[in-house]
């Protein structure tokens, strides 16, 4: 195959515009630059670029060979990342899409693990508390924490439960009257997690015995860590998972509102892509990622078998060894 570097070296020079530029961004010699690019024309025969004292700019053969060649080296980059990723599951690079409060929470000592352990395993991690896309190709995975998806176009695999608690700031419960059900809440306290627009219902038993508050009348935010600030200020109650509102706790911080009632856990799953078979890579970063997460307080895994759905559950099955379920 011919050698793809004297061509990379042109697109360099055909992007910067500049000799020096695209010496410094390649590591490479100015004059290394030259040579490489002087032996490219040769073996094209044709000028690709025009040299002036100011910069440097494409003749009508360099643009189309920079159209045409650019194309190439991205396709024969990405196709060369994807066998990577099929065929090294110690070795590649792995985009990650991950909840931004449960990032910056758990992530950190997560990651310090997994790239001792898995060196050559480059991490692109992106924070966001939107439910993304993953079937647009951006992510090889993404960490949820939500509802029990219903998306049938995506992999998914739930990890662990995770448990939710009313709580607000001992110095707003002693200027109200502590709430003894949920219906003694004032929904002016009551702060939604939600997106723009949106309110947030609060769904509460005891027993056989249901309740629902509507929050975010007030105060909305998609945040949970902005929301915990909130609370900890005595703005109001809010409902959040359990890794951000225990060192509040532990602290005594905050309080747990309406300790007898219970709250329906969110799930911590992860989403796919259609993969026909799950990368080892990918495998990889999950199996370590559920393992350490049985170490983390406030994760409760079942004692059943994982649960899984999707487009494509016998993709998750074959490469998991997961039982189907709705």
């Amino acid at each position: 195959m011919q050698d793809l570097k004297p061509i990379r070296v042109f697109l360099e020079v055909a992007a910067q515009r500049s000799f020096s530029m695209a010496a410094r961004a390649l590591h490479m010699t100015p004059a290394t630059v030259t040579r490489t690019i002087a032996q490219l024309e040769r073996d094209l025969g044709q000028q690709l670029l025009v040299r002036t004292t100011r910069q440097v700019s494409l003749t009508s053969h360099g643009a189309l060979v920079a159209a045409r060649y650019r194309t190439v080296i991205e396709e024969f980059d990405r196709v060369t990342e994807e066998l990577e990723r099929a065929t090294h599951p110690h070795r590649g690079r792995l985009r990650i899409s991950v909840p931004l409060s449960f990032g910056l929470s758990i992530m950190p000592h997560l990651i310090a693990g997994f790239r001792s352990a898995y060196p050559m395993i480059a991490l692109q991690l992106s924070f966001s508390d939107a439910l993304l896309d993953v079937m647009t190709g951006e992510f090889d995975l993404a960490i949820r924490i939500s509802e029990p998806p219903k998306d049938k176009s995506t992999i998914w695999r739930k990890l662990c439960g995770i448990p939710r608690f009313a709580v607000a700031a001992p110095r707003l419960l002693d200027t109200i009257t502590r709430p003894a059900t949920p219906d003694d809440l004032d929904p002016a306290l009551c702060l939604a997690y939600a997106h723009q627009g949106e309110t947030e219902t609060w769904r509460f038993s005891k027993g056989a015995v249901r309740r629902n508050v509507v929050a975010g009348r007030s105060i909305a935010s998609n945040n949970g860590d902005f929301l915990f600030s909130l609370v900890t200020a005595g703005t109001g109650i809010a409902v959040l998972p359990q890794f951000i509102v225990q060192p509040g706790l532990d602290r005594n911080e905050v309080e747990i509102v309406l300790p007898d009632w219970q709250l329906p856990q969110l799930w911590l799953s992860l989403h796919y892509p259609s993969y026909d078979t799950l990368p080892p890579l990918v495998a990889t970063f999950s199996d370590f990622f559920e393992a350490f997460l049985r170490d983390v307080d406030g994760m409760e895994f079942a004692t059943t078998a994982r649960q899984t759905g999707g487009g494509s559950t016998d993709t998750t099955r074959s490469s998991n060894q997961d039982s189907k379920t709705k």
